[in-house]
């Protein structure tokens, strides 16, 4: 079983909230929404593992068992071509978990037209393998548990 902490502080919410249809039916994978605060915040690893990829404005990180875990800041972002966003670790890096990532400037993701809310996607898994440990509603930190797997 892997704990899979929250890379971000935030408020969580199931994945149907997303306003994305990929991740709201979970095509993308199971997992669970954080609305992130009006600030700008730091995104840490979910994770101990390598970062498979690193955009601007998502991550993927692989741990030693296989498992790998998708944060993608805000919905359509990859229209905003990096703006709003400051890598803080790069492609192939070996991460802890609760080490940065990248770092997101909510405010001006909203002011640009996009939607904040970050889905956290576990990879490659079945729903029916993922524990949510806070409730929808909840307030998170970063690094407080938010699934098992």
């Amino acid at each position: 079983m892997t704990e899979v902490l929250s890379p971000l502080a935030g408020s969580v919410l199931s994945l149907s909230a997303v306003p994305d249809q990929l991740f709201a039916v979970g095509a993308m994978g199971p997992g669970i929404a954080i609305e992130p605060p009006a600030a700008v915040v730091e995104v840490v690893s979910p994770i101990s593992g390598t970062l498979l990829q690193v955009f601007p404005h998502a991550f993927v990180v692989v741990g030693d068992d296989e498992l790998g875990v998708l944060v993608h800041l805000g919905i359509d972002t990859v229209q905003l071509k990096g703006e709003g966003f400051t890598a803080l670790a790069g492609k192939g890096d070996f991460v802890s978990a609760g080490a940065p990532v990248i770092s997101y400037d909510v405010p001006a993701i909203r002011a640009a037209g996009f939607a904040s809310i970050v889905p956290v996607v576990i990879l490659e898994r079945p729903a029916d393998t993922l524990v949510v440990l806070p409730a929808e509603g909840d307030d998170v930190l970063p690094g407080t548990p938010l699934l098992t797997v």
